[in-house]
């Protein structure tokens, strides 16, 4: 791709996909339309990487006659014959608003196909490409097509395709040529600046709430119990006697079902980190100048990132006094493998059924396959093992009473339930309007370059969330229910409730997809990426609850 050129060097026009444009992900092989292709004999087949062809690329050869600086007057390349059948699908074409996108060294082009007139009886085809291609020294910086030609669809006719290309000298760098395709005006609007500035104030009244907290419960003279006079209005309101110090005995004894929570806990770490990664890197690398290059460094950086959710999720068990500890190993390794890959199974069905070029090839899911077992599961063996052994043990501040005691009742804004649910709302707000922002640059054709907004959102989304589920847990143990372990996460996960319910608003309000195959691509991954979220989010909640409640029992005196 990145190529220095000679003058009169073969330049390769690839045409990949064309499609609706209300629906970006449905998108079919340029030449699945009767387009004729050009007299040039194709050239070697491209080879797609993993990313791309997990994303539908399907680069095939336009024919076109295109050399380096050699300008082409306008060229008749091949002719259309007309017969009803081929009509018609263009007639469809031009119905749904199809538009195609080429590339020319790795630079993107779009056309569309034709245009119907007001009335919607008569279809126009564009049957000219006038392409001006832009060099700065021996490269390509800057391609801008336009499409002219209109020409009526009538039944058996033959249609004329031409094209023409214009070399012109330019000022843009190589490096900066991909600027023209990013959209400050969107990316940088004041709304975003704002939504940022707005969450950071949320963050500071939560720190200070929950800073608070410690300090109330963690006061110098708190073992040895206050005396009655020097205890304060806030205090006594809160009943700080009862509450939480009663429940010392059972705090730390183990959560129901602990095989499922702690590869729970083991993936969400794993997801935190991949993002972390993943967004760095992009930081430092444009990722958007190449094809499906995102996706694949995203696939890379969570295989190699597997220790993290063995020895986070594998320690967690033994911890808890888990004895099948090979089974938590592989659910733990193929909770998140197995949800993504069952919902992009789910929908290739549908692909293969519309021929689109998402349909993933066979080999490709081989390869994933491959990775899952080859790469994956045996790192998280590395990373199981090594967190059995070096924080395997139990070393609890507090011992665990043999009996649990009873929970006593309580008002119900306490029961955990319902602290689950209004637990994902601050997190959800801090968040909700990056949200929109990274829905737009994946369903839509904006190209997300702003990662610094994206670091610091999820800086203020882990704040959030500690925070969050600190002030949950020490409410709940203060009502003497020491289920904290689930709680805490599920009040950090409940999250994607709301991320899911806002991606229907989304969907109805903010675009115009329609059809099966982009409507269950739309629901099925954004239910994939709210339930990613959560457990991430459920997962960070937790490791700070954790902390918290570590902290607040080391040094209670237990009489």
């Amino acid at each position: 791709g990145i190529l220095n050129y000679q003058d009169k060097e073969e330049v390769v026009l690839w045409m990949n996909t064309v499609g609706p444009y209300h629906n970006r992900q449905e998108t079919y092989k340029y030449f699945s339309l009767p387009f004729c292709v050009g007299s040039k004999k194709s050239i070697s087949h491209y080879h797609e990487t993993l990313g791309e062809a997990l994303q539908g690329v399907e680069l095939e050869f336009s024919g076109l006659d295109i050399k380096f600086k050699d300008d082409v007057m306008q060229t008749t390349y091949c002719e259309i014959d007309l017969d009803k059948g081929r009509r018609d699908a263009f007639v469809y074409a031009i119905k749904n608003h199809y538009w195609y996108q080429m590339y020319i060294d790795d630079l993107p082009i779009w056309g569309i196909v034709g245009e119907a007139d007001e009335n919607g009886e008569d279809y126009y085809l564009w049957t000219y490409k006038k392409l001006e291609i832009g060099y700065n020294g021996n490269r390509i910086v800057d391609v801008n097509l336009t499409s002219e030609g209109k020409v009526k669809l009538v039944p058996n006719t033959k249609i004329q395709m031409s094209y023409s290309v214009k070399w012109k000298k330019s000022d843009v760098k190589f490096e900066d040529r991909f600027d023209k395709y990013l959209d400050p005006s969107f990316f940088q609007h004041r709304i975003h600046w704002f939504s940022i500035f707005n969450s950071f104030m949320m963050v500071i009244f939560l720190v200070g709430l929950v800073s608070m907290i410690l300090m109330r419960t963690l006061r110098k003279d708190y073992a040895r119990y206050s005396k009655e006079e020097e205890m304060d209005d806030m205090d006594r309101d809160l009943g700080d006697e009862y509450g939480w110090k009663q429940v010392h005995g059972d705090v730390f004894r183990p959560s129901s079902h602990p095989l499922i929570f702690s590869s729970l806990i083991g993936s969400g770490c794993q997801i935190f980190a991949v993002s972390l990664i993943v967004i760095v890197v992009a930081m430092i690398e444009d990722l958007y100048t190449e094809r499906g290059s995102m996706l694949s460094t995203a696939i890379f950086v969570y295989a190699a990132t597997s220790p993290v959710n063995g020895y986070f999720g594998g320690s967690l068990y033994a911890r808890q006094g888990g004895r099948r500890w090979i089974k938590q190993m592989f659910i733990g390794a193929f909770l998140i493998p197995a949800m993504v890959c069952g919902t992009a199974f789910f929908i290739n069905f549908i692909a293969i059924y519309y021929h689109a070029s998402r349909a993933i090839p066979f080999g490709t899911m081989v390869a994933v396959c491959c990775i899952c077992f080859f790469v994956i599961l045996p790192l998280n063996l590395v990373g199981t093992i090594l967190g059995r052994n070096l924080s395997g043990q139990p070393n609890f501040p507090c011992r665990v009473n043999a009996v649990p005691r009873p929970i006593p009742e309580k008002k119900w804004f306490m029961e955990p339930a319902v602290i689950v649910c209004l637990g994902g709302i601050l997190p959800f707000g801090s968040i909700f309007i990056e949200m929109y922002f990274i829905f737009t640059s994946f369903w839509a054709y904006k190209i997300y370059y702003v990662y610094g907004f994206m670091m610091l959102v999820l800086v203020i989304l882990c704040i959030v969330t500690v925070c969050v589920t600190i002030v949950c847990t020490y409410f709940l143990l203060n009502a003497e229910d020491y289920r904290w372990q689930w709680t805490s996460f599920l009040s950090a996960a409940s999250t994607a409730i709301y991320v899911y319910m806002y991606s229907f608003y989304y969907y109805f309000f903010k675009t115009k997809m329609y059809g099966l195959f982009q409507t269950s691509f739309y629901f099925g991954y954004m239910a994939v990426f709210s339930t990613a979220l959560g457990i991430m989010c459920g997962a960070i909640g937790y490791m700070g609850t954790s902390a918290f409640v570590r902290k607040i029992y080391t040094n209670v005196k237990i009489d």
